[in-house]
């Protein structure tokens, strides 16, 4: 006989399938875009953090991005190999180690950023300005509740 679920754990298992299918699909098309520029989903991560800070030590990447620390410096080594960006030591802290963006790292970001915006609000088109802000809230809020849960041991 099937397990019966109460409507709040259905309604739970619903929003999590909906929820995957949604990123899956949204994801595909990014990733095709992406890859249009020679770059990996990690290397552009890179490259858009360090587009924004300019530079930021190696060790912090890693909490920035949604990649693992083992392919964070395989990832900066492909960038420096392809020039876009550079490693930078630390005048005061020999432990540390920036990652800076070069000059043909900002002109690969300002050419591609402009067109991959565009895709990524085209492909969240179908959804209404207010209702995207909305859905960020919700996100944000059950993204919290679930790192609650988890600091509690839940």
């Amino acid at each position: 006989m099937p397990l019966q679920l109460n409507d709040a754990q259905a309604t739970s298992l619903k929003l999590f399938v909906v929820l995957s299918k949604a990123y899956k699909a949204i994801s595909e098309q990014v990733i095709k875009d992406i890859k249009q520029y020679g770059l990996s989903p990690s290397e552009f991560m890179i490259l858009e953090v360090l587009y924004t800070k300019r530079r930021i030590p190696l060790q912090q990447i890693g909490g920035k991005i949604l990649v693992t620390s083992g392919s964070i410096t395989y990832n900066i080594d492909k960038l420096e190999k392809k020039l876009l960006l550079r490693r930078v030591p630390c005048r005061e802290d020999r432990r540390v180690i920036y990652a800076e963006i070069t000059d043909a790292g900002d002109e690969l970001f300002n050419r591609i950023f402009p067109e991959h915006a565009e895709i990524v609000h085209h492909l969240m088109s179908g959804v209404p300005q207010d209702e995207q802000e909305a859905a960020i809230a919700l996100l944000k809020k059950l993204g919290k509740s679930v790192k609650s849960d988890t600091n509690k041991g839940g």
